[in-house]
């Protein structure tokens, strides 16, 4: 522990808070709050920990903290800070999981839709339903009982559904308030469990067809009996109270939780949710956390009452959940409440061997990294990758590993401005020098090690440029191939030397992990590109057709292969004279 956490360590209050973990650029890697924040955060810095909190802990080189008023406080505070910052050692913490919910629109002809996200704009939802497809299924029949309008905008005149009786066509007949109201009232009686009484229905008016010898009509309503059967009745389990909850349970063993959640709606269990996930805090705490991050996402809608175990702080979820939070000792709740638990029991003895897996294949890959290298350990690595063929449509590729895993919302792809023809290293310090202005720039986190898919000249190029022109002292290494493409060891120092890897290290692997994924994004890019531009290279041979009509084409068909298919009358339909039409058929199909 460095001489500046130990001053800061020493003044910190006995009093209620969150503290924010940061590491050697001032990114914040962890966030958590504490009853007392002098006892929590020296916690920490003494005694023996586990693994992951020991690699936490070696990270941490600064830290603050925001004193609360309570504990209800902080935790709320704790929530929003992980939102803002979304700290790499608390993500896992979140859920991200999104389920499907049925909507009624609020709108003047409302709609019958499915959608991921729980919005405060007047709309009805239904839910979460174990998966798309059963949300799917439901809304299938709904559509078959209600005629509800289907089309996102009204269009000029009736469609098919129509015609086969789903849809009142308001965009052509008359549809009061009335009418939708009731189909409304209709579909959330259904929904609320009300289903039962609509086969009542159906089956007295499939009975009055039967004697009248309409029979195809009984047919129908026979077959819309049997549908419902199929979509409602699939249900786990059955309690009689028809009430919505969620019945949370959890264990922990060996640093790492597993949170089960049950989701009981109408009185019938319809889905579960495992979420496993390392702690840094008492288990009870991030117990807390996580069921507050649950509902405060878009995701999750609040059902009239909680369950939780008897170890949990009921008063200050209620309190922060708004909703009736229950701890049953005896009867079908608690039983429920065991049997979340034992399956949460289960998950985590079965993930055990993967999760330890896996931490052999990321985190201790980029440890093993860091020691071959001589450097600290990298858990942000970039790396980037030339494409091009024969100097024609330069690209290049970045791709961003942390904790040894992709992170693929960080990849950045780029096309070369300032070279032309063949030139590999021009095209590297190009692309160098763009993404490292812009994260200087935007003071967003610098990698811990830079990786050149290439040998010496390219690894000169990138460091020419990131020592040079920018002043980083950023670890750089080139990844050199082999005869078949593969890594073979690499290269690093100066002079630039081969750093030799035993092949059958988990950091190896890691490398050949990298360069793969570089090698596919860049690949696939230039690929993109290439077609794109022949695409518009044809364009701009044929005659007659200009800007407007190569927009109005490529917007309209998207791709030579559909234009090379279409027919004389498809351009007609755009406007497009056949002359024209026809030359660049016959341009096209010339092109391979």
């Amino acid at each position: 522990m460095n001489k500046i956490l130990k001053e800061k360590i020493s003044v910190l209050p006995a009093q209620p808070g969150c503290y924010l973990m940061k590491d050697k650029h001032g990114t914040i890697i962890y966030v958590g709050k504490a009853k007392l924040l002098k006892n929590r955060v020296r916690s920490y810095f003494t005694g023996t920990h586990d693994g992951k909190t020991q690699r936490l802990v070696s990270e941490i080189t600064d830290f603050d903290y925001i004193i609360t008023s309570s504990n209800l406080e902080a935790l709320i505070l704790e929530m929003n800070l992980i939102k803002k910052y979304e700290p790499k050692y608390n993500v896992l913490l979140k859920d991200d999981k999104s389920y499907p919910y049925i909507k009624i629109t609020n709108e003047s002809y409302p709609r019958l839709i499915i959608t991921r996200k729980v919005k405060k704009d007047g709309g009805k939802y239904f839910g979460p339903y174990p998966n798309a497809g059963a949300a799917n299924e439901t809304k299938k029949l709904l559509d078959r009982l209600y005629p509800l309008r289907k089309c996102r905008t009204l269009p000029d005149r009736v469609c098919l559904y129509y015609h086969i009786g789903q849809c009142l066509a308001p965009c052509e007949f008359p549809v009061s308030d009335e009418v939708n109201q009731r189909l409304v009232q209709e579909i959330v009686s259904f929904l609320n469990n009300g289903h039962q009484e609509v086969k009542r229905d159906l089956k007295y008016k499939m009975e009055e067809a039967s004697e009248s010898l309409n029979f195809e009509r009984a047919k129908e309503l026979r077959d819309q009996i049997q549908h419902i059967d199929a979509v409602m009745e699939k249900q786990k389990m059955t309690m009689n109270d028809q009430v919505s909850r969620d019945i949370f349970a959890y264990t922990y063993d060996k640093g790492w939780m597993c949170v089960q959640v049950f989701f009981v709606r109408q009185g019938k269990l319809i889905e579960r949710d495992v979420s496993i996930f390392p702690f840094y805090q008492e288990p009870e705490e991030d117990f807390l956390t996580f069921v507050g991050q649950f509902y405060s996402s878009e995701e999750h809608l609040k059902p009239k009452e909680v369950l939780v175990p008897a170890d949990a702080d009921q008063e200050m979820l209620q309190q922060l959940l708004g909703v009736k939070v229950m701890q049953p000792k005896r009867g079908k709740k608690h039983q429920l409440l065991q049997l979340a638990e034992k399956n949460a029991v289960q998950a985590l003895r079965e993930r055990f061997a993967l999760i330890e897996r896996d931490e052999e294949r990321t985190i201790k890959a980029i440890e093993e990294l860091g020691e071959t290298l001589r450097i600290d350990c990298p858990y942000r690595i970039e790396a980037f990758d030339n494409s091009n063929i024969q100097g024609t449509n330069p690209v290049s590729a970045m791709v961003t590993f942390i904790d040894g895993k992709p992170a693929k919302k960080d990849y950045r792809k780029y096309k070369i401005n300032t070279v032309t023809g063949p030139d590999d290293y021009g095209s590297m310090k190009e692309v160098v020098r763009r993404r490292y202005v812009r994260l200087l720039k935007e003071e967003a986190p610098l990698p811990d090690l830079i990786l050149i898919d290439g040998g010496k000249g390219q690894l000169s190029a990138a460091k020419s440029v990131l020592e040079d022109e920018l002043g980083l002292l950023i670890p750089v290494a080139g990844m050199a191939k082999d005869e078949k493409h593969k890594t073979s060891n690499l290269i690093m120092g100066e002079p630039a030397k081969a750093v030799q890897l035993e092949r059958n290290s988990q950091a190896f692997y890691l490398l050949q992990r990298i360069q793969d994924e570089v090698h596919r994004f860049a690949i696939s890019f230039h690929r993109q590109t290439r077609k794109k531009n022949m695409f518009t290279s044809i364009l701009d041979e044929v005659p007659g057709i200009g800007e407007k009509r190569k927009r109005l084409l490529l917007r309209h068909f998207g791709s030579m292969s559909k234009m090379k298919e279409a027919t004389l009358e498809d351009f007609r339909k755009i406007s497009i004279p056949e002359s024209v039409a026809e030359e660049l058929l016959k341009r096209l199909h010339q092109t391979k």
